[in-house]
């Protein structure tokens, strides 16, 4: 048995879907640790794209189970709609629900519409994550477990309501109706309720049976809600230590911890991004759309920003997750670049910084850039680390030294197949 966890290195995007399901196998439990369906994991397979939001990517492979876990705030028409997906493709009974996850309803979305539109900040994909994570910490969210006793759910939602009603009625929103809410819960529990389980005692005991379980998080260290470039992050933590006190897992029992990174970092929405190419550069890398590897995000279908490299994020994001190995995603698409450049440090008011500093700052440094020559030839058949061009190697060897973190495989091209290790 072994304990896996997969976290984000950078900002989100990073290929986490892909490692997932390279990294799944038969005798795997896949845990979501936290999010919603904010964001989107992509595996293809046979150059067709499939897209996760909420059902973790290893399911997928035969025999894996998926478990939504406790971290999680979950749509569940949202998740009905991927189930049923899963459905048509002859995978059922594979995805479980921990019943201590949250639910999100339509009045989250609505809030999350409306803050959003009034503040203009952060830019969020309307899921209504932030405010089921609000209900969450103000100890007045409803809970999957809640499902079980529905006249406990309709004082809730009694309880519950008045306080988003009124707020959407600062916003000039429509207002929600406590018996429509209700009904859609009961309509939620007759779908759902044979798949949520107890999650902690399900985990132990499928580790003392001698199952395997892998970890993925949502997102990346960035976006994290303490150490991320607040306030331009989830609400939650896609963090190691995070997937741990989400699950009721001893840290004690987690024996890998793999960052997954991109060779050119990209962000979605706005925040501060010191590395950001120019866009005749940018345009080259993000294609059209039409193809799977092409920026454009899984989840809103927005143009994803890019740049270089960025070193001190992954020292920042190894200090914090401890990484035992990395894996690197996209280098082919550098393929046909003549000179590739890697940020190694930040200067502020030139002086070369050890830290990362806060948001405001960060828009204030200027990157310090060292020049690698391109190696100009396809790797996308690549299956080897060692059979990378000479100039690649050199390129994922940098990267080793200066993080202190050995790379273990890298992704050449959107297949799940296209990995060498």
């Amino acid at each position: 048995m072994s304990v896996t966890i997969v976290v984000g290195a950078q900002g989100g995007d990073e290929g986490k879907g892909k490692i997932i399901d390279f990294l799944s196998g038969d005798n795997t439990i896949i845990v979501r640790y936290q999010g919603g369906d904010n964001a989107a994991h992509t595996v293809v397979v046979d150059q067709k794209a499939h897209i996760f939001h909420l059902i973790p990517s290893g399911i997928l492979k035969p025999n894996t189970v998926a478990l939504l876990g406790s971290g999680m705030v979950i749509n569940p028409d949202s998740l009905l709609a991927e189930i049923n997906e899963l459905k048509k493709m002859g995978i059922e009974g594979r995805v479980l629900i921990s019943e201590k996850a949250h639910i999100v309803f339509p009045f989250h979305q609505q809030l999350d519409i409306c803050s959003d539109r009034k503040n203009g900040i952060i830019d969020t994909t309307h899921r209504g994550i932030g405010p089921a994570y609000m209900d969450k910490a103000a100890r007045e969210g409803i809970r999957f477990e809640d499902l079980k006793y529905p006249q406990y759910v309709k004082h809730k939602l009694e309880i519950l309501l008045p306080r988003i009603n009124s707020m959407l009625k600062l916003y000039g929103s429509n207002l929600y109706d406590c018996n429509q809410e209700f009904e859609r819960c009961m309509r939620w529990r007759k779908q759902l309720m044979e798949v949520i389980v107890e999650p902690v005692s399900y985990l132990h005991n499928s580790l003392c049976g001698g199952k395997n379980i892998l970890f993925e998080g949502q997102l990346g260290l960035l976006r994290d809600i303490d150490l991320g470039t607040y306030p331009y992050v989830t609400s939650s933590s896609p963090t190691a230590a995070y997937a741990c006190a989400a699950s009721g897992i001893p840290i004690s029992k987690v024996n890998k911890i793999i960052g997954v990174a991109r060779a050119y970092p990209i962000l979605a929405g706005n925040g501060p991004f010191p590395t950001e190419m120019s866009e005749d550069i940018a345009v080259i890398l993000r294609g059209t759309g039409e193809k799977p590897d092409d920026e454009y995000g899984g989840t809103t279908g927005r143009k994803r920003r890019i740049g270089w490299l960025d070193l001190p994020v992954l020292k920042f994001s190894t200090q914090i997750n401890g990484y035992t190995e990395l894996v690197l995603c996209k280098l082919d698409r550098l393929d046909n670049f003549n000179e590739i450049l890697v940020c190694t440090d930040y200067t502020l008011d030139g002086k070369i910084i050890d830290y990362m500093p806060d948001s405001k700052t960060l828009e204030r440094v200027i990157p310090k850039y060292e020049k690698f020559p391109g190696w100009l030839e396809s790797t996308r058949n690549v299956r080897n680390i060692k059979d990378l061009p000479i100039n690649a190697r050199k390129y994922v060897h940098f990267i080793e030294e200066k993080i202190g973190v050995p790379i273990t495989a890298v992704g050449v091209g959107p297949d799940r197949e296209e990995i060498a290790t």
